[in-house]
């Protein structure tokens, strides 16, 4: 009897079942360095466009600013001179106007976005946004109880506090609003996403009724106070208003990355996430607290600015994915830049007034939301809480 003979072949059948497998392994490989490309190219071009709006801000306007002046005029705040020639008036409106505009319009626009962004990954909803939880109705009631009864009820503070009465009253107002909105939905250590939901369309009703009492009884000059305010505006912006807010938008979008891994974890599910390790409850307080101080502090100096924490991750999400390690330094970039770009509008269009930068961002917001529901209907899709 003959030994066996020893070979390193498989077996054919076995060879034709491993194919299919290397072939998917291939094709995933190939799938995520296009993702990761197309991830460097969007976050690249992002930088690129807030870059360009940048510009455009500090050059356009009533005064008119040549780029080389502008890096004229800054190098000279460093006690650097460069050869293009410039005058005096352009060096005030530009750093005393300009530039603490755009720095304040992208921290707002940037911390509006990232807020919304951490709102959509927290109710697991493209839809959601920080007014859900009820900070810019209750930032608006405060500010509008403070227009319309400043001189009278807080005569004492008025005199206290000054110029900052009205965003600090804002900024308390929206934090107060939040925490209510949380206390009504924890229970026994646990916070229902649900309920929050629920609770913050019940507060924002009952400030939008105290909003409309405060109309009712404010005079003339206070009615346009109020209506300039509601509908958002950049145009008081100081380099004292951007030292107070700053920390407060910078280290709100400094901190909400971290947070990228539970809120990824988050989108399948509150028990899938448990099983993951990661504490549900306290990234719920976490999202919500962040949330809270950025949208606070951005209405208190800008009055309340829609569709920016809507539509920005959104666009985001189409284009990129739903990671957050993404999402939330795309909606930073691209909420500057898209903010920069309506009051550049707002101030330009019909200078030398100025429209409300609201008006704005809900002309560009809004059509871009109808574009998104025709488009899902005729997927067959549509959107729930």
């Amino acid at each position: 009897m003959e030994p066996p003979v020893l070979t390193s072949e498989r077996p054919e059948a076995e060879r034709q079942d491993e194919a299919p497998a290397s072939t998917n392994g291939r094709a995933a490989a190939s799938m995520r360095a296009q993702h990761r490309r197309r991830v460097r190219l969007v976050l690249g071009g992002l930088i690129g466009l807030l870059a360009v709006a940048v510009g455009a801000s500090l050059t356009l306007g009533a005064v008119a600013i040549a780029p080389g002046q502008v890096l004229a005029i800054l190098a000279e705040q460093v006690g650097v001179s460069l050869p293009w020639a410039y005058e005096t008036r352009q060096e005030l409106v530009l750093t005393a106007i300009r530039l603490p505009r755009v720095l304040l319009a992208v921290g707002v626009g940037g911390g509006l976005a990232v807020s919304g962004a951490v709102m959509q990954g927290l109710f697991r909803n493209p839809l959601a946004d920080p007014s859900l939880i009820g900070v810019s109705s209750g930032a608006a009631l405060a500010a509008v109880i403070t227009i319309v009864l400043g001189s009278t009820v807080f005569s004492a503070w008025s005199d206290w506090l000054g110029a900052f009465l009205l965003p600090a009253a804002a900024f308390m107002g929206g934090v107060l609003a939040t925490v209510i909105v949380y206390r009504l939905a924890t229970r026994e250590g646990r916070t229902s996403v649900a309920t929050m939901l629920l609770a913050g369309i019940a507060i924002n009703a009952l400030a939008g009724a105290g909003t409309g009492l405060m109309i009712f009884i404010a005079d003339d000059d206070q009615l346009r106070d109020l209506t300039f305010w509601t509908l958002g505006s950049l145009g008081g912006a100081t380099w004292t208003q951007l030292a107070v807010v700053g920390p407060v938008l910078l280290g709100g979008m400094l901190a909400t990355p971290l947070l990228a891994r539970p809120l990824n974890a988050l989108l399948l599910g509150e028990g899938e996430a448990l099983h993951l390790g990661i504490n549900t409850e306290q990234v719920k307080k976490l999202v919500i607290t962040l949330a809270a101080l950025v949208v606070g502090a951005a209405v208190a100096v800008s009055g309340i600015i829609g569709f920016i924490g809507l539509v920005v991750p959104h666009l985001l999400r189409l284009a990129v994915g739903p990671d957050h390690r993404v999402l939330v330094p795309g909606s930073a970039l691209l909420g500057g830049a898209l903010l920069l770009g309506a009051d550049l509008l707002a101030r330009t269009i019909v200078a030398p007034a100025e429209l409300p930068i609201g008006i704005v961002t809900a002309l560009l917001g809004a059509p871009f939301f109808l574009w998104l529901l025709l488009r899902d209907r005729k997927r067959g899709t549509g959107y729930s809480f």
